[in-house]
């Protein structure tokens, strides 16, 4: 069965693969053929989502380019908490070296390690970030060679800046860098936008289809993957900002399931049930946890009865003409940044070279 979905009006609003099929299996209510999904989440607090697009109708249904997605969901890694980003150092290390087994790159393979974003924007400097923690060989590897180790990959690194910075397009930096220095492999790396609020700070994508800078903001610049520059490119990124509008909508929702779960208590209390052994109330809320249609009209009115996707078109027709639908980071994401880039450099210099492991990596980094 053939669907005819647009999502063009939600193409700025996501960069995640998981959440573009998400809306797709919404819009039609059932699966999307060439999708394959795999979830995994039997590690204590982390759940890996392996996302297989395998032809370009599928691609098209859900809006992403054909190639795998891998989307690791730790709600903790906003605490700024050290056990837990080792812990996601280690699962993210586990993930990228499966991902180069996957395509075929050895241990010999030269890699080109690409900080997309402006360092002058916090939100936007998790690319730039990265680069400062990465391990970097190509220079001994060239010019002393008899001083590398055995357990060492040639890696470089590159910060190209943005267009509105340098005034070259970034994809032309990185396609006269790989011209020049000729490594066998890219990976970028680059902040992203989300659609829903529990994801951003959340959340790490790694993908085999390259990647667009600026496309999470509605600025999408020329593509930077295994097309344009011949050799395969892996991305790597993390979701810092989300638009007003899917916070509104987000709102709507929480309060919606607060209100849902609230009616549930009360029932229990009325049955005289231990208020304590109430489930702990998760985020986000399913539709399990939402009153019934009726209640929801009720407490919102005709919006809390619209479906999910034609209430957050509602709020974006309503706020992007006034200018409103602005771009929103959480007030810490300073914090956030400067540890999310810790981790995944970490995990780079494990993945990359085999001397490293995620027991030592942290002497590597700043």
């Amino acid at each position: 069965m053939e669907h005819n979905i647009d999502l063009s009006g939600y193409s700025i609003r996501t960069d995640l693969a998981v959440e573009a099929h998400e809306l797709a299996r919404q819009q039609t209510g059932s699966e999307i053929p060439g999708v394959v999904i795999e979830t995994d989440d039997e590690e204590p607090g982390i759940k890996v989502t392996r996302l297989s697009v395998d032809n370009e109708e599928a691609g098209r249904q859900i809006g992403k380019l054909p190639g795998r997605y891998v989307t690791i969901e730790v709600p903790k890694l906003r605490d700024n908490d050290t056990k837990v980003e080792e812990q996601v150092t280690k699962r993210l290390a586990k993930e990228l070296a499966r991902f180069l087994q996957e395509l075929g790159i050895t241990e010999e393979k030269k890699a080109l390690i690409v900080g997309l974003g402006n360092w002058n924007v916090t939100p936007d400097a998790l690319g730039p970030m990265v680069v400062e923690n990465l391990l970097v060989t190509r220079h001994l590897f060239q010019l002393a060679p008899e001083s590398v180790e055995d357990g060492y990959r040639e890696v470089s690194a590159l910060s190209p800046g943005v267009l509105g910075i340098t005034g070259i397009e970034t994809s032309e930096i990185v396609f006269g860098v790989v011209e020049k220095s000729k490594p066998d492999f890219v990976i970028c790396i680059d902040a992203l936008a989300s659609r829903a609020l529990h994801r951003v700070n959340t959340t790490i994508q790694i993908s085999d289809t390259g990647i667009h800078p600026g496309s999470g903001v509605g600025n999408k610049r020329k593509a930077i993957d295994e097309k344009t520059l011949g050799i395969p490119v892996i991305a790597i990124g993390v979701p810092t900002v989300v638009f007003a509008s899917t916070i509104v909508n987000d709102a709507i929702t929480y309060l919606l399931g607060h209100f849902g779960q609230s009616m549930q208590e009360s029932k229990r209390a009325f049955n005289k049930l231990a208020i304590s052994s109430l489930p702990e109330r998760k985020e986000p809320y399913t539709e399990e946890d939402l009153p019934d249609m009726e209640a929801r009209k009720t407490f919102m009115g005709l919006v809390g009865s619209l479906p999910e996707e034609e209430k957050r078109q509602l709020i974006h027709e309503v706020l992007r003409p006034l200018g409103q639908d602005l771009v929103v980071t959480p007030k810490e994401v300073d914090d956030f940044i400067e540890g999310v880039s810790n981790v995944i450099a970490s995990g780079l210099n494990s993945a990359l070279h085999r001397a490293v492991s995620t027991e030592n990596s942290g002497a590597y980094t700043h």
